[in-house]
């Protein structure tokens, strides 16, 4: 799209800016925003935020959609993508979510396989 007309807005249009410049600085300071509330979460670690919630601390998982939350405007807006069609963008997603998902397969099985091997008592615990 060499010349198309950027669109102005972020959070799905709740927000509107009449210049690039504006935008910019309109979207460094959503991150900033998103990522002050992480550094403060991380640093007082709420007692109410501790409890397990699918396995998780309802922190981590405040942490993992703050973070994902970062990712799209960092990608959506200072990647372009908004501006890109929508077979782009969807190549893009999907690789991500197949990269991601194979990444979580290997995890699951490496951590599997040396849970087998401290439990079934080859290696001594020595902690």
């Amino acid at each position: 799209m060499a010349h198309a007309e950027h669109k102005l807005e972020i959070l799905r249009g709740l927000i509107k800016f009449k210049s690039n410049t504006q935008k910019i600085w309109g979207v460094l300071i959503l991150l900033s925003i998103i990522t002050a509330v992480e550094v403060i979460l991380g640093i007082y670690k709420p007692s109410s935020l501790m409890g397990h919630v699918l396995g998780m601390k309802a922190l981590n998982w405040i942490f993992i959609i703050l973070t994902i939350v970062k990712a799209y405007y960092i990608t959506w807006d200072f990647m372009h993508m908004r501006d890109e069609t929508a077979n782009l963008r969807r190549m893009v997603v999907w690789t991500a979510i197949f990269l991601i998902a194979y990444l979580l397969f290997i995890l699951l099985q490496e951590g599997d396989y040396i849970e087998s091997i401290y439990s079934s008592g080859y290696i001594k615990h020595n902690f």
